[in-house]
């Protein structure tokens, strides 16, 4: 009870990127989320073309992106017991991504080493996800976890005590609010451990550069990379909703041809997604309809809960 008492809460800045024309705010560390976003993208930007990651090649393309940043992210912890200023620099910069693209080729893949990794991943686990966005645009990416089921295994009620201090530690949790031309377009986050990171990468991927409808965004089959094990899963599983979620089999064989080894899973990491819609403005009451320079748009919303977890809220807070 005396360490309840005197805790703090250590209130940190998020960080932010900018790539593919968006701005997109998120954890620092000790989250690689956002870090491991920016890697991504910015190696999928590095192709020269908005759509490089669409279609079987594109699917490759990521899948060796993805690799190279469970590679990079070993080397991340919490900022107030390592130093991270170079890798963070690095997970940020344009110019290192640029670096692992030339690594990348179109008909291969290579063993984990290839990558420069360190050592096996640690396996975070146990999330919860949320994403709100209120009548005047302010939003909310916000994910927690007590690290597995139960946490510790041990509570003060009503705390549940987490467990997450055993890893360094180091999260993959990739909360996320994103911008364009500084309004709000965009509110993603998800739940499932390694798979996270993946995930949004992919949701985000499928509605702001693809141009999917936000339920298609979300609902598209999803392949997932942990560098080691050294295989590509994808998802292969009915949900609540009799809709099947599977990767196509030309898909599967494109990355058959080129040495990955796809292995089927009936799950997956679960996401949320919240979008505004910037060419339809909310009648607020303004002259001709027209947003000031520095007034807030509101346009319409559309939210999206993911069908592979009921395709609603878990818990509703009161």
């Amino acid at each position: 009870m005396e360490d309840l008492r005197n805790y703090k809460v250590d209130v940190m800045d998020g960080d932010s990127m900018n790539v593919l024309g968006y701005t997109i705010l998120g954890m620092p560390p000790p989250s690689s989320g956002l870090l491991g976003l920016s890697l991504v993208l910015n190696i999928l930007d590095s192709y020269g073309s908005s759509q490089s990651a669409k279609g079987s090649q594109g699917l490759h393309r990521l899948i060796e992106a993805l690799k190279f940043i469970f590679a990079v992210r070993m080397n991340l912890g919490d900022p107030d017991f390592v130093n991270i200023s170079k890798t963070m620099s690095d997970m940020f910069s344009p110019r290192f991504a640029k670096k692992l693209h030339q690594k990348i080729f179109d008909d291969t893949t290579f063993p984990p080493e290839y990558y420069m990794y360190r050592w096996s991943q640690l396996r975070d686990h146990g999330t919860s996800h949320l994403c709100v966005v209120d009548a005047n645009r302010n939003a909310v990416s916000m994910t927690t976890t007590v690290n597995y089921d139960f946490g510790a295994g041990c509570s003060l009620l009503p705390l549940v005590l987490c467990s997450t201090m055993k890893w360094r530690p180091l999260s993959s949790m990739t909360p996320i609010i994103v911008l364009k031309d500084d309004q709000l377009v965009g509110v993603i986050g998800g739940s499932g451990g390694l798979y996270i990171i993946p995930a949004v990468v992919q949701v985000f991927l499928n509605h702001f550069i693809f141009g999917m409808e936000p339920l298609a965004a979300v609902q598209s089959p999803r392949v997932y990379h942990e560098l080691i094990p050294n295989v590509v899963t994808y998802e292969n599983w009915t949900v609540f909703d009799g809709e099947h979620i599977e990767l196509s089999n030309k898909k599967k064989q494109f990355l058959e041809e080129r040495g990955h080894q796809p292995e089927a899973r009936a799950g997956g990491a679960i996401c949320q997604l919240l979008v505004q819609n910037l060419q339809n403005l909310i009648d607020m009451g303004r002259k001709n309809g027209k947003v000031g320079k520095d007034e807030v748009f509101r346009g319409t919303l559309t939210a999206v809960s993911d069908p592979r977890k009921d395709g609603r809220p878990a818990a509703l807070i009161l």
